[in-house]
């Protein structure tokens, strides 16, 4: 696309990147890249690899964090599937996949780096959300930047502190070990120290690196990309994260320092290269990260168990 993505741009939020939550303008929203034919003929051609199809609790129930499969469901129904059911689907790395996306997501992180002197030119990729109307997103954080651009419906989205209790470094290490992010712990009287934001389509929202969040649909079906990005200082943080945490969990060693230079952190570097393809990672990963229902196609909006295999027993 040749139009400006960005619209509106105020000068101050260049001060403001990476301090403090932004909400920006776009026009992403009236892509035809994102109408509901595009995205189902993406959905159908979608490697199994780079999704994630999520059933979660309505809001003011109990947790609820299942991974499941399409089934044998056409890209249309996938999403009616959606629309009647407590599910989000998750097109990761949309730009690897799909020519046309990261086209769209290269031009969005050259306006954004024409707009923030020293955001340079990151390693950056995108994925796409497609979620209930009462589907919700419990509370976790992520370790590369992040940004969420929000394309139809409405949702409400919660940003925490990130320090303790909101974040502590055992929480990032996890996160790092194992790959899920919802595994944080929770209270409701965080909701008192968040920044809350009711969001909607032609916005996008960037906050701080690593800040808890957690978002509730409106009771819309709701559509948004994410952006996730990551220069020398995340990858550096993000390896420590990894070695801290396996030296945690499978030493039973807690390592105090954070630095990511020195002999601390080029010790730290070797570990991880030495032990980041480990069997043990590679159970835990599994453990934690099962399928285990997949869409009925018989009624759409019900989901089918799967057998437990002896890995996720």
């Amino acid at each position: 696309m040749t139009d400006q993505i960005l619209v509106d741009w105020d000068d101050n939020n260049a001060l403001l990147w990476g301090h403090q939550p932004l909400l920006i303008n776009h026009n992403l929203h009236r892509s035809p890249l994102f109408s509901r034919q595009a995205l189902a003929e993406l959905i159908e051609a979608y490697p199994r690899e780079h999704y994630n199809l999520i059933q979660t609790g309505p809001r003011e129930t109990r947790r609820v964090w299942r991974e499941g499969d399409f089934g044998g469901l056409s890209g249309l129904q996938i999403i009616d599937a959606i629309d009647n059911g407590t599910l989000w689907l998750n097109l990761r790395n949309v730009t690897k996949v799909d020519r046309r996306y990261r086209e769209v997501v290269q031009q969005l992180f050259s306006e954004i780096n024409g707009h923030v002197p020293g955001f340079g030119a990151p390693e950056h990729t995108a994925g796409i959300l497609i979620s209930s109307p009462k589907a919700q997103v419990y509370y976790h954080a992520d370790l590369p930047g992040q940004g969420l651009i929000q394309i139809m419906g409405s949702k409400r989205v919660y940003l925490y502190p990130t320090t303790p209790p909101f974040l502590t470094p055992e929480h990032l290490e996890d996160i790092a070990l194992f790959g899920v992010e919802v595994d944080m712990p929770f209270e409701s009287w965080y909701d008192r120290h968040a920044q809350v934001y009711d969001f909607k389509p032609g916005q996008m929202l960037h906050w701080p690196l690593n800040a808890p969040h957690r978002v509730e649909n409106l009771d819309t079906v709701n559509i948004s990309m994410t952006i996730s990005y990551t220069d020398e200082q995340i990858r550096r943080l993000q390896m420590l994260n990894f070695t801290n945490g396996l030296l945690r969990h499978k030493f039973g060693y807690r390592a105090k320092s954070r630095a990511i230079s020195g002999p601390s952190y080029f010790a730290k570097r070797v570990i991880q290269r030495a032990l980041r393809n480990g069997a043990w990672l590679s159970k835990e990963r599994t453990r934690r990260q099962s399928v285990d229902f997949k869409l009925d196609d018989t009624k759409i909006g019900s989901i089918v168990d799967l057998p437990k295999t002896a890995d996720a027993a």
